[in-house]
């Protein structure tokens, strides 16, 4: 059975319509969810550019989880950094360490033509899971 579901948030209108799909989850199995947000950085001319603030990374975290909270939800939060472009790789390894049931998040909003279609970490984290993943729309 789904006990443990991780949540990945970025802030995104996408991604926030997967916290009530998340907190359904776990109500309905008894559950908990932990938050993950990854944090990218590029590297330029040798130096390392951050994307985000640890500080934004860490309030989109809090703000999820406060709402999981306050469904009556227990839930962690993690915010995991990785290189630009490797943040379903990073979301799948973290999930794996954390030892959840199923990952839980948002596509991307996408016109009719182009909703054949997955956002491109969605569709990634599709590939890479050996673990269910279920996509909020």
């Amino acid at each position: 059975m789904l006990k443990t579901f991780a949540l990945a948030v970025d802030g995104s209108e996408h991604a926030n319509r997967a916290i009530p799909l998340a907190i359904e989850l776990a109500k309905l199995a008894g559950g908990k969810v932990i938050v993950f947000h990854v944090r990218e950085h590029d590297l330029q001319r040798g130096q390392i550019w951050e994307l985000e603030t640890e500080k934004e990374a860490n309030a989109l975290v809090k703000k999820a989880m406060d709402k999981l909270k306050k469904a009556g939800i227990k839930a962690d939060g993690d915010v995991i950094r990785t290189a630009h472009g490797k943040v379903a790789q990073a979301l799948v390894d973290s999930a794996k360490d954390h030892k959840v049931d199923a990952i839980v998040l948002g596509s991307r909003g996408l016109s009719d033509l182009e909703g054949l279609v997955l956002g491109s970490v969605a569709h990634k984290v599709i590939h890479l899971s050996h673990k269910p993943v279920i996509v909020a729309r």
